[in-house]
């Protein structure tokens, strides 16, 4: 039975025409794409019904809940880049062991963050520059949410493997039936029914965190019972720390890149803020929004890409590979181009959409018609990062990923501010995704025709 669910898995990723598995594979994750965005979405609209105060606490609540996640999805993909490379050699034992050893250590360092943040609520948030109204519900929000966040980050662990097995398609229904879920709970859980009490806040931070037990739940026993994806538990220290090694080389390089991008996002805010003022920070917010549209699509590419890459290194099928960077590289490109053209021409209305303020529209029209250009260059420069990472070059991938943002995008950003321009702040980030872009393509190409030689 364990033979055939492996070859049954193989065959997802290291068999049959690349654009055809590739193409599926990302139709089966759309929802799953959708519904990653949708659970703050819900979370937020739901709180709004509570008030300014209680909605102010949940934006304070944001960046901490964001850089936590990057820190989560950095171990994920330490964990899923190893066992996909030992899916792919058919060393299904050795995968297996990878992924009890990684919930092991996703466990403790949950846990840990837990008990660390529910105990630094008060003076992490205050430096935060959070005041009396908006504590209390912080505090209420928060303590729940840590607690519950080990299901959470086995929940997103959990999906993340059924993608590196190659059951996308149920890794994408589970995450739309978890956001569906979670969006039932919401009004029953802030706002009280029958014999539910009403719980305000805390009632938004307990529905997340039923829909993610209930996902960690039919994750693990798919990944149990149908994959045999889980070893036992009980294993000798050596082995144990030897996957944690494992796994901490390709997730600690990852968690860094990670850590960068709300970094370079402070920045272009602070310098949008400086030069523009609040109506620049308005439209660059709302563009930012319109911006995630045109990515969903190739987000659901590369959602299986890294798994796809590192089952075929592990099956030593390099041409595949190379095949895979020409048409996911190939395929980002046009659409991401396609996407820009949109946006150009369609800027005014999707503008005016969004404001009826002069000023924010025309900021608003202006970034709709310069960085968008540089779409596919940033998509291609993500997908460069995967293919470093799953052909076994983790800290390259972390710093082509790293260096988009601190020899690039923050420099640049920095200089348009000394010049007094917005827009040329929008052209810092246009030359920022073009150049890493160019970066991507030369090492993903590198690093996949070597293995030819």
């Amino acid at each position: 039975c364990e033979e055939e669910s492996s070859v049954g898995r193989k065959r997802n990723y290291t068999t049959g025409p690349i654009g055809q598995v590739m193409l599926k594979t990302a139709l089966s994750m759309l929802p799953g794409t959708l519904a990653i965005s949708g659970y703050n979405i819900v979370d937020t609209y739901f709180v709004s019904k509570l008030g300014t105060i209680p909605l102010a606490a949940m934006g304070y609540t944001f960046p901490v809940v964001m850089l936590i996640g990057c820190l989560y999805r950095g171990l994920d993909n330490g964990m899923l880049t190893p066992a996909a490379q030992a899916l792919g050699g058919e060393k299904n034992e050795r995968a297996a062991r990878l992924v009890s050893s990684g919930a092991m250590l996703l466990i403790l360092v949950a846990m840990t963050i837990g008990i660390v943040g529910s105990s630094t609520i008060e003076p992490l948030f205050r430096m935060l520059r959070a005041n009396d109204d908006v504590m209390p519900h912080i505090h209420a929000y928060m303590n729940i949410w840590y607690l519950g966040s080990v299901t959470g980050a086995l929940s997103m662990a959990g999906n993340s493997l059924l993608v590196t097995a190659g059951e996308s398609r149920i890794a994408g229904l589970m995450m739309l039936g978890g956001l569906l879920f979670n969006a039932l709970l919401d009004p029953l859980c802030i706002f009280g029914w029958g014999f539910v009490p009403a719980m305000g806040v805390a009632g938004a931070a307990l529905a997340t965190v039923i829909a993610q037990v209930l996902s960690m739940a039919a994750a693990a026993a798919i990944l149990h019972l149908k994959l045999h994806m889980i070893a036992p538990f009980k294993m000798p220290w050596r082995l144990l720390w030897g996957n944690w090694k494992t796994i901490l080389r390709y997730g600690v390089p990852s968690i860094c890149a990670m850590l960068l991008v709300p970094v370079g996002s402070m920045v272009v805010t602070y310098a949008v803020t400086n030069v523009g003022g609040n109506q620049a920070v308005a439209a660059v917010a709302a563009a930012g929004r319109v911006e995630m549209v045109a990515f969903v699509f190739p987000m659901s590419l590369g959602i299986a890409l890294l798994p796809m890459i590192g089952q075929n290194y592990g099956a030593k099928q390099w041409e595949r590979i190379n095949s895979c960077r020409r048409f996911s590289m190939r395929f980002a490109g046009v659409m991401m181009f396609m996407m820009a053209i949109i946006y150009f021409i369609f800027a005014e209305k999707i503008a005016g959409f969004f404001s009826d303020d002069p000023e924010v529209v025309k900021i608003m029209v202006r970034y709709l018609r310069i960085v968008p250009w540089g779409f596919a260059g940033i998509e291609v420069h993500r997908f460069g990062g995967f293919f470093l990472a799953g052909c076994a070059h983790p800290q390259a991938s972390a710093m082509l990923n790293g260096g988009r943002v601190v020899v690039l995008l923050i420099p640049l950003t920095l200089l348009a501010v000394l010049m007094n321009s917005l827009t040329g702040i929008f052209y810092a980030r246009l030359v920022t995704d073009l150049v890493a872009g160019t970066a991507g393509i030369i090492c993903a190409r590198l690093v996949t025709r070597s293995k030819l030689q």
